[in-house]
């Protein structure tokens, strides 16, 4: 039996892995890899990278904002924010725009009690939404926030 060291009950030296929620098995609600639940984004410690999926609510670029796009997911458990700074929007421009359901790997930040992931790669998985409309498709019940 491999041994494994003791979880540090300290956030801040927990490794990534404890952050990400695990790939349901084929056939199952069609959930992104590696990603973590909305509910979940209090546990990791500030500037901790995770990778966070949902579906497109809103994307906005106050004209204030000095470039800066601001969007919104949600997935089964919640939202998240994001914040697009225009180098990252340059290099992901089509999947801002287009879009319908993203994963997003970026810093945690907090700030006067909000939560934002601070985008440093950007990945279009509208592709997954059409797994719902195949008359296969069949959901088993679980939802990814359920998941250990």
């Amino acid at each position: 039996m491999p041994h494994t060291a003791p979880r540090s009950p300290d956030p801040a030296l927990r490794p990534l892995s404890d952050w990400l929620v695990p790939t349901t098995r084929p056939g199952t609600w069609p959930r992104p890899p590696a990603a973590l639940v909305a509910a979940r984004l209090d546990e990791p410690p500030a500037g901790a990278r995770v990778c966070v999926a949902g579906l497109v609510l809103l994307r906005q670029r106050p004209g204030t904002a000095k470039g800066v796009i601001f969007v919104t997911l949600e997935d089964e458990t919640g939202t998240c924010n994001v914040v697009v700074w225009a180098n990252v929007y340059e290099r992901f421009r089509r999947a801002v725009i287009a879009g319908r359901m993203l994963r997003v790997t970026g810093k945690l930040q907090r700030d006067a009690g909000v939560v934002h992931v601070v985008a440093e790669v950007i990945e279009d998985l509208s592709p997954m939404l059409d797994q719902l409309l195949r008359p296969d498709f069949r959901h088993d019940g679980v939802r990814a926030g359920d998941q250990p």
